[in-house]
């Protein structure tokens, strides 16, 4: 995919899902203030501060017939324009001026999210069954203010 790449929603929540839009975010090392996890075994924390998925992907979902739509499925970030199959451990982002992020690893989707599925089969966005439609988790390395509308910039690798 090329052409530029934006942010269209960021989610919070006061702890699981569905997580819903905000105007205005600040960003850290534990994720988007204000937003709460429900399980911190398996959700955030520094490793896995922020949630990102692909906006092409919910809108392919959503063809599908699944009533997924951003945020459904606990993402605090969705994007639109970028290469999701390029989204990998390892990958850094910036987002808008000031946030610097590394994706850190796919996220393994859980029963909490089988809402987001006609046929309650969350593992359709499981990157070991459905590889390249999975969720992924990312490290804050810089944090700062982040708006819907701000560009996403895949760096290059290291």
């Amino acid at each position: 995919m090329t052409g530029s790449a934006t942010v269209t929603h960021i989610n919070i929540s006061d702890g699981g899902v569905p997580k819903l839009p905000i105007e205005r975010a600040v960003v850290g090392t534990l994720g988007v203030q204000g937003d709460r996890q429900e399980s911190t075994e398996h959700h955030g924390g520094p490793e896995r501060a922020l949630c990102l998925f692909s906006l092409e992907k919910i809108e392919a979902l959503q063809a599908e017939g699944h009533p997924i739509n951003p945020g459904g499925a606990g993402e605090n970030v969705t994007i639109t324009g970028l290469d999701w199959d390029a989204v990998a451990p390892g990958s850094r982002l910036r987002l808008g001026p000031s946030v610097l992020i590394e994706i850190t690893g796919y996220t393994a989707p859980c029963y909490k999210i089988e809402a987001n599925f006609s046929d309650k089969d969350f593992n359709r966005i499981n990157q070991k069954t459905n590889p390249g439609w999975s969720r992924a988790y990312a490290k804050v390395l810089e944090g700062g203010p982040l708006l819907p509308g701000d560009a996403v910039e895949m760096l290059p690798a290291s």
